[in-house]
């Protein structure tokens, strides 16, 4: 049976166990990612994170997207005079 790997979160620095051999059992699998959120996350961490953070850097994620959206959008509204 593998050994399960220690690790703190780079994020929060909180310890969890990371289970890569026995990747179902997981808490990482608790949260499900787009690859869009996965690549947005993988540009801000190189290490795993603890659920909680994978969880407020999903919405991070969707926070920025909507922003994104809606400030194309006003400037589509906005310039044109």
């Amino acid at each position: 049976m593998c050994e399960h790997e220690k690790k703190s979160c780079p994020r929060c620095n909180n310890g969890f166990e990371c289970k890569v051999g026995s990747i179902l059992l997981c808490q990482c699998t608790a949260v499900t990612l787009t690859q869009d959120e996965r690549d947005y996350i993988s540009t801000c961490y190189a290490d795993c994170l603890c659920a909680a953070c994978l969880k407020e850097m999903k919405a991070a994620y969707h926070k920025q997207s909507f922003r994104s959206k809606l400030y194309k959008i006003s400037a589509l509204l906005f310039s044109k005079k």
